[in-house]
């Protein structure tokens, strides 16, 4: 298992070694951040950014006897950008020039105008922030993607002896946002979710709407809601293959997709992309896997914004910082393509 989570961030961390790309971290006190940026510097994999108070910054480093060379430090209140970042907020919004001013003085929202100006190419946040704040800075700073109006989360999952999905692995979504998302949540779920898997990791997506009924073996409200959102998604994004309702079997087994599925499907028994109904079979379904199939989970990492962010947990370790900065370089770099 061990190599196989290996082979997967080595080859991320290939793609981003070769044209480096410059990442805000709005959270740049905490020392793990301190920590992980000396690692990207010294592995030579992009380019950090951290934000917060310069003297209280520099005194932690030397107190953990990290080295700040090639880490830009910026702190927002006094940043000579910080009259052009509230100009371009303001166009915007209806937001008043005071309230703009004190809403882009806190690092996680001038982390946001950073990447949505142009002048970093992302943002990784969440070891002190909650993610309902990074994700509402990123909402209302960097935007959505065109046709995507709700944010949402997703996991890669590399999971060992499985042959199906691609080379083993799929997308998981939403499992860490959207509790109870309606047709219309769910369909941008999954856009967003295919969207992911072309930009981060080159796929032809595949994306299954799951439920616990297939094709009409049972009709009830939870499933006409995943009948309908599979709808939206096919008429919104017709180059996109889904279909659904699917029980997960059909979903990824190929004889079971053949036994329980009455004609032709784009994606049954091959699915990569698992679109969950709502977040507690999400949220269970990737917990399950990752602990019994002894599956790695990349993620939670954000989606559906116009520009790359992924969020933190507040336990991350300098490993998940660390491949939360390979990840989001890795969207730009996809994104580029």
């Amino acid at each position: 298992m061990k190599n196989e989570k290996q082979s997967l961030m080595e080859e991320l961390k290939e793609k981003v070694k070769s044209n480096p790309k410059k990442i805000v971290f709005p959270e740049g006190e905490d020392e793990k951040i301190l920590k992980t940026t000396e690692l990207i510097v010294k592995e030579k994999i992009g380019y950090p950014v951290v934000l917060g108070n310069e003297e209280r910054i520099k005194k932690k480093a030397s107190e953990l006897n990290v080295s700040l060379e090639g880490v830009k430090i910026v702190e927002p209140a006094s940043s000579s950008q910080l009259d052009r970042y509230v100009n371009i907020y303001k166009k915007s919004s209806s937001i008043s020039e005071g309230a703009a001013i004190r809403l882009l003085k806190r690092p996680i929202y001038y982390g946001a105008m950073m990447v949505k100006s142009g002048d970093v190419d992302g943002m990784v946040a969440g070891r002190v922030y909650e993610t309902s704040t990074v994700i509402m800075a990123s909402e209302l700073v960097i935007g959505m993607q065109e046709g995507i109006t709700t944010p949402s989360s997703f996991f890669v999952m590399n999971i060992p002896d499985f042959e199906g999905g691609e080379s083993g692995m799929l997308i998981f979504a939403d499992c860490a946002v959207n509790a109870d998302p309606n047709a219309e949540q769910l369909a941008d779920i999954a856009i967003a979710s295919a969207n992911s898997a072309k930009v981060l990791l080159g796929w032809e997506p595949r994306v299954a709407m799951l439920s616990f009924s297939t094709k009409g073996s049972s009709i009830e409200p939870p499933v006409e809601k995943v009948i309908k959102a599979t709808e939206i998604v096919k008429k919104k994004r017709p180059d996109i293959l889904v279909d659904g309702e699917l029980q997960v079997d059909a979903a990824i087994i190929p004889e079971i997709a053949k036994r329980k599925i009455k004609g032709e499907s784009p994606v049954a028994g091959k699915a990569n992309i698992l679109i969950f109904p709502d977040l507690n079979s999400g949220n269970i379904g990737y917990k399950l896997t990752q602990r019994l199939a002894k599956a790695d989970a990349y993620g939670p990492l954000l989606q559906g914004f116009a520009k790359p962010v992924s969020d933190l947990s507040r336990g991350a370790t300098i490993n998940d910082i660390l491949g939360a900065f390979i990840m989001t370089s890795a969207q730009v770099k996809g994104r580029e393509r």
